[in-house]
């Protein structure tokens, strides 16, 4: 254990599913765009990376962070800044203080299941996935995609990720992820 985990390679770019805190870092951003920016690129060529909440004692305004395999930390900064993308500071997960909060809560209500991701809310229906409500956030394009996507099946719904341009666009988008994954899970 100790110092020499910091240099433990994790056997693929898989990201930090079922590894110890100490193998993970957190990309910390000016802003949410860039936060966008930045999972868009690292995504693209082929690491998965989670966006969390900042913990407390990093935050700097930006509600949002990267946290990913800290082995790749070289790797990841320099594409970023080819990408014209790079973090105010990266910080590895070195304790319980430092945890990276998670941006997702789910209630199930029986019949209807409900993901929240930062301020947006998606609500389906359990047993056929028909999306019955898309509620929160502040943004002009929220009316729009609730409109878009309540009353259609979560497989035929558009993304919000294509048909919005907003934070809230962006919040929805990870909602709708998770909300497909439990809805999986479920099946």
């Amino acid at each position: 254990m100790g110092f020499l985990n910091l240099f433990k390679r994790s056997p693929d770019k898989s990201g930090s599913g079922g590894t110890q805190s100490a193998d993970r870092g957190i990309m910390v951003f000016d802003n949410t765009s860039e936060v966008i920016r930045a999972e868009t690129v690292i995504r693209e060529n082929g690491w998965r990376v989670r966006v969390m909440g900042p913990p407390a004692e990093i935050r700097t305004g930006c509600d949002l962070v990267i946290e990913f395999p800290l082995i790749e930390h070289l790797n990841i900064r320099r594409l970023l800044e080819d990408a014209g993308v790079e973090p105010l500071q990266t910080v590895p997960v070195t304790g319980p203080l430092l945890e990276p909060v998670d941006i997702f809560f789910t209630k199930d209500f029986g019949a209807f299941l409900m993901v929240r991701a930062a301020n947006m809310k998606i609500t389906i229906d359990k047993q056929s996935s028909v999306i019955v409500n898309i509620s929160g956030g502040g943004c002009p394009d929220v009316p729009f995609l609730a409109m878009e996507m309540v009353g259609k099946k979560l497989n035929d719904a558009p993304r919000p990720c294509s048909i919005g341009h907003t934070l809230c666009g962006y919040a929805l988008d990870l909602a709708y992820e998770e909300i497909q994954r439990q809805y999986q899970c479920l099946q």
